[in-house]
């Protein structure tokens, strides 16, 4: 069965991807398991940008046909922050998600329900060693809620309501979030990019 990379250190990221394209004919390698030690500077303005210099970049060192994906919460109140630096607002540490949606709930506490729009957008890319395949994106609507509700997930899930469901994201299964979330919808916006590897 051939491999495909999921160029990410994270390791959440990793379990839902592993999850959401369980079904796949390729067996999901993560970074670590082949012994590939590497975290290129995600220079990028865009998650376009972002998804491509990590795809690019992995495949070149792993020789593997790669999946790189860049998300992130855009908060229409806050003019699109923290979009591409979702993963360090605020110079927050690496792993302090409570941190970064903490600001966020602070920098917000003064906008009515109406005003508190947002969305999470997920861009992946596919590269094979040598050139780039091609882009999918997917994302989801939704609501900042004043307060943190759920356990699940991570990142902002806890402060994101998603008005058709009458959860936070953070309240939901794995199953639940996959068919709905901004990297499952991508994920499966990426397969037919797949097909044109064959």
């Amino acid at each position: 069965m051939k491999k495909l990379l999921i160029a990410t250190n994270n390791l959440h990221k990793i379990e839902e991807f592993q999850e959401i394209l369980a079904n796949l004919p390729y067996e999901l390698v993560s970074p670590q398991q082949i012994g590939l030690e590497l975290d290129p500077d995600e220079t990028g303005t865009t998650f376009e940008a972002n998804a491509q210099i990590k795809a690019e970049a992995f495949a070149a060192a792993s020789g593997l046909l790669t999946l790189a994906d860049d998300s992130g919460l855009e908060i229409d109140a806050l003019q699109g922050e923290p979009g591409v630096y979702s993963a360090r607002y605020g110079n927050t540490a690496k792993h302090d998600h409570v941190a970064r949606y903490q600001l966020v709930l602070a920098k917000m506490a003064a906008i009515p329900w109406e005003q508190r729009t947002a969305r999470f957008r997920c861009v992946i890319a596919l590269a094979t060693p040598t050139a780039l395949v091609g882009f999918a994106e997917g994302k989801v609507e939704g609501f900042i809620s004043y307060e943190p509700k759920g356990s699940g997930g991570f990142g902002y899930d806890p402060i994101f309501f998603i008005p058709e469901l009458n959860q936070h994201m953070a309240e939901l299964s794995s199953a639940q979030k996959h068919q709905i979330s901004h990297r499952g919808r991508a994920a499966q916006a990426a397969v037919p990019l797949l097909a044109k590897v064959e």
